[in-house]
């Protein structure tokens, strides 16, 4: 991200609870069910905070990026490290979980703190946006076929990083993907700039984007807009969502997302069950409960239209589905 931008983003984003309680014109009670300071920083992008219906913390996107007190309520099996990342971990910034691809964590930052996030905990490596040892792994490990870009988001970089991450990486012969995570379109469209564009245009390897959304009203016209200049290049844009309590767990909700996403060209890919991390209890939903819905999603949505509900189960060696 060029620093003109990264210097606004954050000038108009949300890093304290009281500002953002005073933006949501919160009563009393309500400002009551805030957490002061929660383990996991709070950070919010206008642009969401301008969708948040006021004094109300009930609504699918309060409760997906306000800290509450329920983030105190215990449950078992809620553990720091949900997925085991650290037991992954391999060159400097590097997670080997499967066979044939491998994350590449490329930065700690993100444009928002989801309350839900199962790397919360993660300890980031130093030295973000060198990526030399990295490179070098990938390179003397033929069997890997795909690199993705995960974080934090990749997109917290700038484009003068990416741009020499994306080269480096396209010289390595024997690799044919690079997959894109990223949230951050959905607080800061901008960030597809033309400058970001010609680099993605002029990658030498198959772009991937998933794009991580929980419901339809996170989107707005020029987030559509700024995806569908991502899509013209020939990236092909898939949905991640992942399934949380008071937010998406009905069938209503994920029609409108899933259906409203597929008629932008976005193609629901995932449904995840909530990686149990600290503090997330309160999102929980069984998995009876996430296969009733999917059970139902096939009734009214075309196969296309309709994701695999996964679960990520540490050591396995793909994401299971349920």
């Amino acid at each position: 991200m060029e620093l003109e931008l990264w210097r606004r983003v954050q000038r108009e984003s949300f890093s304290k609870i009281s500002d953002a309680a005073d933006f949501l014109e919160l009563d009393e009670e309500n400002r009551g069910r805030l957490l002061e300071r929660p383990s996991f920083p709070f950070l919010l992008p206008k642009r969401i905070a301008i969708k948040i219906d006021k004094n109300n913390l009930n609504g699918p996107l309060a409760r997906q990026f306000l800290p509450l007190k329920d983030e105190l309520i215990g449950g078992q099996g809620f553990v720091a490290d949900p997925t085991c990342d650290s037991s992954f971990k391999k060159e400097g910034k590097i997670l080997h979980k499967y066979d044939g691809r491998l994350l590449l964590i490329t930065t700690g930052a993100c444009a928002m703190h989801c309350r839900y996030c199962f790397r919360q905990n993660f300890s980031y490596p130093e030295g973000g946006g060198f990526f030399a040892k990295e490179i070098e792994y990938i390179k003397n490990d033929p069997s890997i076929h795909e690199v993705i870009l995960s974080g934090g988001d990749p997109l917290s970089l700038s484009d003068m990083m990416l741009e020499n991450l994306l080269e480096s990486l396209s010289a390595i012969p024997h690799l044919q993907i690079i997959r894109f995570h990223t949230r951050f379109p959905i607080g800061i469209p901008e960030r597809i700039s033309l400058r970001f564009l010609e680099i993605l245009k002029n990658s030498l390897k198959q772009i991937v984007f998933i794009i991580h959304a929980n419901h339809f009203d996170e989107f707005d016209a020029d987030i559509l807009s700024s995806l569908k200049q991502v899509q013209s290049l020939g990236i092909p844009i898939l949905l991640q969502t992942v399934l949380l309590k008071g937010i998406n767990d009905d069938l209503q909700t994920l029609k409108d997302l899933f259906l409203g996403l597929s008629s932008n060209g976005i193609l629901p890919y995932y449904l995840h069950r909530l990686d149990p991390v600290i503090g997330t209890s309160h999102f929980y939903l069984s998995k009876e409960q996430g296969s009733f819905l999917i059970d139902e999603l096939r009734k009214f949505l075309p196969g296309y239209a309709v994701p695999r509900f996964v679960q990520e189960i540490p050591h396995a060696p793909y994401k299971t589905l349920l």
